[in-house]
């Protein structure tokens, strides 16, 4: 409950947020958060795992209905990806932190999933569906960094159009009459 409370205010506020801030939203007294973690730094370093933590993505991964359209499938899948990506940046910039997240080795876990995901699709697809995942990982946290995403930013419809049918226009069959 302390750590749910934690992972908003970081959000907004890094880690200026305040013990106060933090019990004020977790309905408790300050005190409780220091018998429960100690410090303030071990309370953030603790919602910042919670938050970065994949386990949330593959559940929700897992969970796309298999029924869809592969459409359907990839939209759920860039769905997913862009509103992790964009919540692991801001969490990182949040909180002040360079470089890769942790928990980094559960990128194949991920294409995996999505492998399974798009499998029965394989004849409607150039690549193979486990580097369909790869490539739809890279395009999507491409698009979440502030730096490449936000000068020219990208709608959601684009992305996965792109995605799906490249940027070569489909060759037009002639009419021809014999």
């Amino acid at each position: 409950m302390i750590i749910d409370a934690t992972i908003p205010l970081l959000l907004d506020y890094g880690k200026d947020v305040t013990s106060k801030q933090i019990a004020e939203a977790a309905g408790i007294a300050e005190g409780t958060i220091f018998r429960a973690f100690g410090d303030k730094e071990t309370l953030v370093a603790a919602a910042v795992d919670r938050y970065l933590d994949p386990l949330a993505l593959r559940t929700s991964l897992r969970s796309i209905d298999e029924e869809l359209s592969l459409d359907g499938k990839l939209r759920e899948v860039f769905r997913l990806l862009q509103n992790r990506f964009s919540g692991v940046i801001r969490m990182m910039a949040a909180i002040g932190a360079q470089g890769p997240p942790p928990n980094r080795e559960t990128r194949h876990d991920f294409a995996a999933i999505v492998g399974e995901l798009l499998a029965e699709h394989s004849d409607e697809l150039r690549i193979a569906p486990d580097r369909v995942a790869q490539f739809a990982r890279v395009v999507t946290f491409a698009s979440a960094i502030p730096t490449f995403g936000e000068s020219i930013p990208f709608t959601f419809d684009e992305l996965v159009d792109l995605f799906e049918h490249g940027v070569i226009k489909p060759a037009v069959k002639s009419t021809e009459k014999d």
